[in-house]
């Protein structure tokens, strides 16, 4: 049996796709090593691929911040209620709209169309929440996006391609569309559940903006806003930080604590896309090929 001997082509495919993964990869190591590295590694010139002791004194002081545990709770509570309400409604949605036979379908989906390419404004949206009562209440980080317009189309799309030969089966076999849509639909449409709640849970994880505006109580914030509030907090006062060490030290410190902040603030994202990752893609493709 000969061994395939590797083209031109195979090679440049090879650097190209090694270089690109270098360019990628070697950013997020670098906050890594940065991260656990002391001041004088840090503020040493070159490219450090490995730090010279690993100091996690960075993850303590960021982790010693007031109010950082409960706001990691709340961001992570937000994260999984709020995917969960989202991939609900997302499937609620876009099953009726998948059936050609729905009466209005089109009125519908231009309905939906319009809301999704024009919103109310964020003044609007402030005085909805105000009147409804739900300032200072983590009800209003989650609610305004029950409703994503787009991951309806994408699902709506992909439901379109599931042979109705099988939906057709079961409502000959007495089958509801609430059992078909449980043991059937769901089932087969994996691929863009998991895309549609991947989505979801990164854009709870990182949203902030709505939490600045609606949410006054401490205890009540979410990550994004702690970490940031930390960082102005250590701009303000780093001639003081880094225990009394002067100007210098104080900025090699910082740059140890942005990158700490860095890795907290996304490491839960980082290790759910991998188990995702199969789902992401084959759900993105399917159902972005109706329109």
């Amino acid at each position: 049996m000969s061994k395939k001997r590797m083209t031109l082509f195979d090679v440049l495919n090879v650097f190209l796709i090694g270089s690109f993964s270098i360019a990628v990869l070697y950013p997020f190591w670098q906050t890594v090593v940065l991260s656990f590295s002391g001041p004088s590694s840090a503020s040493s010139l070159g490219v450090h691929l490995w730090p010279d002791h690993w100091m996690p004194d960075a993850y303590k002081f960021v982790f010693s911040y007031q109010d950082i545990a409960a706001a990691y709770l709340n961001t992570i509570l937000r994260t999984v209620v709020g995917t969960v309400i989202i991939v609900c409604t997302t499937l609620l949605v876009s099953y009726p709209l998948s059936k050609r036979d729905l009466p209005y379908r089109n009125y519908f989906t231009i309905f939906f169309l319009i809301a999704m390419f024009f919103s109310g404004g964020m003044i609007p949206d402030y005085l909805l929440i105000k009147n409804l009562g739900l300032l200072d209440n983590r009800l209003a980080l989650i609610l305004p996006g029950a409703v994503n317009v787009f991951s309806i189309i994408i699902m709506r799309n992909y439901m379109m391609t599931i042979d109705k030969g099988i939906e057709e089966s079961a409502l000959i076999d007495g089958a509801g569309y609430f059992t078909i849509l449980g043991k059937i639909m769901i089932p087969l449409a994996k691929p863009v559940i998991a895309t549609v709640a991947l989505w979801a849970a990164v854009g709870h994880w990182n949203a902030w903006f709505d939490a600045m505006i609606y949410i006054r109580d401490p205890s009540k914030t979410v990550l994004q806003m702690v970490v940031r509030s930390m960082m102005v907090d250590m701009d303000l006062s780093q001639t003081q930080f880094g225990g009394g060490g002067g100007m210098t030290n104080a900025n090699l410190l910082l740059s140890n604590v942005r990158a700490a902040t860095v890795m907290i603030s996304i490491g839960p994202i980082i290790l759910i896309y991998p188990f995702a990752q199969k789902y992401f893609i084959k759900g993105i493709m399917i159902g972005s090929l109706k329109g």
